[in-house]
């Protein structure tokens, strides 16, 4: 989608260019010029460079000219104006990073749409960069979008509800989908748009209404978040299981502590480590790192699993440690 500015240029041209058009057209229809001598009529008309005319005018052709000067002066006005916006505001350089954020865009694959740059979209996106996860912008207000020009990710001027725009940010190409927009609504309405467009997408979707969960499930959500409940929950918890949160809180990176929680797939494991039981991989003697817990497809959740537990295909382990004893648990992985 064209930003104002790039579409102020193209007024600008095409101004100039009916501009141009007309002053040809009125110089060989009244005066009876050539093409090349009303092409040079215009131009010095219009450029009020003060040469001398190709032949005397004629009453109408001087009123002409007249009307021809007052008009262009507001075209001049206008073209000067985008011309100096995109010199001393830095508009082309803003135009050229949107064509190469553009093309970024068409090489992600496997990557996240976030749909929305609010206080919940935003706060998604500091994760996805903590976590050098691919990601991409959906936002129409391009007002909030600030980002220093080294971390800016890649970011699309425009209406997530639109099919063009979930088509532009790769929903065909991505895995997951954010949807944090104020209005429930249009959430909905992006969710089964969504789901049309690539069914496999998952998709996690914000509701400011109760009301609401039940029917962005049935749109095609995969989870729901209601922000609102949640910070209730935590608030009366920081009273009712303060070091519990505490302990969370640091599991998420907003308190003090290095302590991290990872999930890793079996098809992520080197297939040395492949089919072991936990007895035989050893993890926390070589890395540090502890497993609290076992994704299982038909268990669900294992959690403080025995040793003697196999790691087998679908399964996924959930380790606790430090990001020093995590990095250390990537010799396991592929």
């Amino acid at each position: 989608m064209k930003s104002a500015g790039l579409r102020k240029f193209i007024i600008s041209a095409l101004l100039l260019l009916f501009s141009i058009t007309t002053g040809v057209v009125g110089f060989m229809a009244l005066e009876g010029f050539n093409f090349l001598d009303s092409i040079y009529m215009t131009v010095i008309t219009l450029s009020t460079v003060g040469f001398n005319e190709v032949e005397p005018l004629s009453n109408t052709g001087k009123l002409f000219a007249t009307l021809y000067i007052l008009f262009n002066i507001g075209i001049f006005a206008y073209i000067v104006s985008t011309i100096t916006t995109y010199l001393f505001e830095g508009e082309l350089q803003k135009i050229f990073k949107n064509i190469m954020f553009g093309r970024e865009v068409k090489k992600l694959k496997n990557h996240v749409i976030v749909c929305g740059y609010g206080r919940n979209g935003s706060r998604a996106c500091l994760e996805f960069i903590d976590n050098q996860t691919p990601f991409v912008i959906i936002e129409k207000d391009q007002s909030i979008l600030e980002f220093s020009s080294e971390s800016r990710p890649p970011v699309i001027v425009g209406d997530a509800t639109s099919d063009d725009t979930l088509v532009e940010a790769g929903i065909h190409r991505a895995r997951a989908l954010i949807t944090t927009l104020p209005e429930d609504a249009d959430n909905v309405f992006i969710t089964l748009t969504v789901k049309e467009l690539n069914p496999a997408v998952r998709v996690i979707a914000r509701a400011s209404d109760l009301s609401s969960e039940k029917k962005l499930l049935r749109a095609g959500a995969n989870r729901v978040v209601l922000p609102d409940i949640l910070g209730g929950i935590h608030m009366a918890q920081l009273i009712t299981k303060p070091y519990v949160v505490e302990f969370l809180e640091i599991l998420n990176g907003m308190g003090e502590g290095n302590l991290r929680l990872e999930d890793y797939s079996f098809e992520q494991l080197k297939e040395q480590h492949q089919n072991k039981t936990l007895n035989e991989l050893k993890i926390q003697e070589n890395t540090g790192a502890t497993v609290v817990g076992i994704k299982n497809d038909d268990k669900g959740f294992i959690f403080g699993p025995d040793r003697d537990l196999v790691i087998g295909t679908r399964d996924i382990l959930i380790l606790l440690g430090s990001e020093e004893s995590l990095k250390r648990f990537n010799s396991y992985c592929k």
